[in-house]
């Protein structure tokens, strides 16, 4: 999975000249965490809403008129932003995202090509990833396997035993446990006998740790309500 097809393509964005005040309102406004600092296309630098909550708490605890003047009026984006942001690339892959994001503590990352802002991945596109990955949208009956080691042929057998009991296998994928060479095994399939399924993968030894008859997706859950 690429950052160029999860990416937020037109991302809002300020110039290093803007007030801070109106950075400010902006990412309130929008709900957003950070914006990227561009200059005749070019990424310059990013402000945060850390950033910018931080002065305005400093004015506010300050009650000086002529600090909050400062603040509305003359403090620009440029006196605040992070003028080197950790970026990547279109051509990077959401897994390396993820292990960046998770290594350095880090929300959002400007896409950049030539240091030309691109796009934006964000907790926001990352939440999107994860959602489609599990299926939100989707109606799925669901298996959790419990941690074992994944050995060559483990995967078929597995999706063999729930084609083999009526199933239709819809996604498998694995999450490491704590670092080990154990795996989880997540299924989301669709079947008329979900007990089959359960039965036909324990009989064939498999240990279930989590074990959902069906889950609507999102919208015929709202529908329903």
């Amino acid at each position: 999975m690429l950052v160029q097809n999860w990416m937020k393509s037109d991302p809002e964005t300020v110039t290093s000249d803007t007030l801070v005040s109106d950075a400010k309102r902006l990412l309130t406004e929008k709900n957003l965490r950070a914006l990227p600092v561009v200059d005749d296309g070019r990424l310059r630098g990013l402000i945060t809403r850390a950033n910018c909550l931080r002065a305005a708490e400093f004015v506010s605890r300050g009650q000086d008129p002529h600090e909050f003047d400062f603040f509305a009026n003359r403090l620009k984006v440029k006196d605040l932003m992070s003028r080197r942001p950790a970026t990547v690339n279109a051509n990077d892959t959401m897994e390396h995202c993820l292990r960046r994001g998770q290594d350095e503590d880090i929300s959002q990352f400007p896409v950049v090509e030539e240091d030309k802002l691109i796009g934006l991945i964000s907790a926001s596109e990352i939440f999107g990833l994860a959602a489609h990955v599990l299926g939100a949208w989707d109606s799925w009956s669901g298996i959790t396997l419990s941690p074992m080691v994944i050995n060559k042929g483990t995967l078929g057998e597995i999706a063999g035993i729930i084609e083999n009991s009526g199933g239709t296998l819809q996604s498998m994928f694995t999450v490491d446990e704590n670092g080990s060479d154990l795996k989880r095994i997540i299924l989301r399939f669709q079947a008329e006998d979900f007990d089959a399924v359960v039965a036909a993968l324990t009989n064939a030894s498999f240990t279930l740790l989590e074990a959902c008859p069906e889950v609507q997706n999102i919208q015929n859950t709202s529908d329903a309500g």
